[in-house]
């Protein structure tokens, strides 16, 4: 079976050089290479890639929306975040928000076809160095409770906004946001819209990343 790619980097010479690696395998089949994440957005359903390669840092709109909006838009779709950045907070907010691996710029080129055939296989892919700036946290496991785009919601609700502008702000469904937020009460164990905000406030909710200290 031929694994559909594409690959989103905003710089030419870095996708033009990821393109020719994976070309080389003939089990790959790059279908397009775009510089923004709205490029990949307008383009997912039509081209219907099985694996997005994608920098995290872009002009426009930035790595972690373009997830959330993929994953909407085509939810089987596989996101493997291709990085400079090996800190653990880029690498744990990138798979909370959806992607199922996180390889770094660096490594060797037969690793980038590791990660795709691994995350094909619906496994999550880490290289060994982001793996290494990896370090469990005390109650790391509430936190994961809730995915990336529960936690943009809730960023958004625990500043009092309406369901309605919480959709304007995410450009999503008002109907998207009600589900976001009752599964996040459920999760949460949580009733109020005050028991969210206190809550939020509680946990320390990190302005604008929808992800938690």
């Amino acid at each position: 079976m031929t694994t559909k790619v594409a690959i989103v980097d905003d710089h030419p010479m870095v996708a033009a050089g990821i393109k020719a690696i994976l070309e080389s395998f003939d089990d790959i089949d790059v279908v397009a290479t775009y510089s923004s994440g709205q490029d990949i957005i307008d383009n997912a359903v039509a081209l219907a890639p099985d694996v997005i390669l994608l920098d995290l840092n872009m002009p426009g709109m930035n790595g972690l929306t373009t997830i959330e909006l993929l994953l909407e838009a085509r939810e089987e779709t596989r996101i493997l975040v291709l990085s400079m950045h090996d800190s653990a907070e880029y690498i744990t907010t990138a798979l909370s928000h959806g992607a199922m691996g996180y390889v770094l710029k660096d490594v060797p080129t037969e690793e980038i076809k590791t990660a795709i055939d691994t995350v094909m296989t619906g496994q999550r892919y880490l290289c060994t160095g982001a793996k290494g700036s990896l370090v469990p946290e005390e109650g790391a496991a509430t936190r994961d409770a809730l995915t990336g785009r529960e936690q943009t919601v809730l960023l958004q609700l625990a500043k009092g906004q309406s369901n309605k502008e919480v959709a304007a702000a995410l450009n999503i469904s008002v109907r998207t946001v009600e589900t976001h937020r009752k599964n996040i009460k459920r999760k949460l164990g949580i009733s109020s819209t005050a028991g969210l905000t206190r809550y939020a406030m509680e946990h320390g909710v990190l302005q604008g990343t929808g992800a938690f200290l």
